[in-house]
């Protein structure tokens, strides 16, 4: 396994984390090119690896590239990291092309629907008299309900400049507030949440309609042809 880029994504890459966040890495890393090559190279191209204690998930360059592709939220932000524990020339060369894994469609429905389906899902269990987006302490439900808030403004400003920013300390007491709102009083909660949805859905977006499939996917087999030259 080879690895291409890793960074640290989470609450540390936001400005949210607090003395109980854990440190959550991310990365991309390219499969042997005998195993690509090979029988089962569709799901040696499609692999992931997730560890613990440190927390690391590691997805094969084909797995990323599509996930990315969708806009992902959780799998785009790596392109978008200001510093990285590991970057290559081949990593370099994928971040470079960062803009092309953007539209204006996959944005508006990786971040806002997920958001979205979220937050429906909170006030949904709170009317049938159950607490939290699951069966979790409130302390996990404002987390949720901040991260779902997080994904609205991050969403906002891609659609508005074409840039992800992922730092949104300035926001951090505003963004615990409406966490501790989706605890305490989901109906607020959700009052809130529509309103950055709408804003949202108000947007003019400078991103393409479709992604550049065809410019990643030149990148992606330049990069596995080039490992096939020892």
């Amino acid at each position: 396994m080879r690895t291409l880029l890793m960074g640290v994504v989470g609450s540390t890459a936001y400005g949210l984390a607090t003395e109980t966040s854990d440190e959550d890495l991310l990365g991309v890393f390219l499969a042997d090119s005998r195993e690509v090559l090979g029988l089962d190279g569709a799901a040696a191209a499609g692999r992931s690896r997730v560890t613990t204690k440190p927390d690391v998930t590691m997805h094969e360059l084909g797995k990323y590239c599509s996930l990315a592709l969708k806009c992902n939220p959780t799998v785009t932000e790596l392109l978008w990291l200001p510093e990285y524990r590991v970057e290559t020339e081949a990593g370099r060369r994928l971040r470079a092309l960062r803009g092309k894994f953007l539209s204006t469609e996959y944005v508006r429905s990786a971040y806002g629907g997920y958001a979205l389906q979220q937050a429906k899902r909170l006030l949904g269990r709170h009317e049938a008299g159950k607490d939290g987006f699951s069966a979790d302490t409130a302390r996990r439900t404002a987390k949720h309900g901040r991260h779902c808030l997080r994904l609205l403004l991050q969403a906002q400003r891609l659609l508005a400049t074409g840039e992800l920013i992922l730092d949104v300390s300035a926001q951090r007491e505003d963004l615990f507030a409406a966490g501790r709102l989706a605890a305490e009083d989901p109906p607020a909660f959700a009052a809130r949440f529509e309103h950055e949805k709408a804003r949202l859905d108000a947007v003019t977006s400078v991103l393409p309609d479709r992604p550049d499939r065809a410019a990643i996917n030149t990148l992606v087999v330049e990069l596995r042809m080039a490992a096939l030259t020892p």
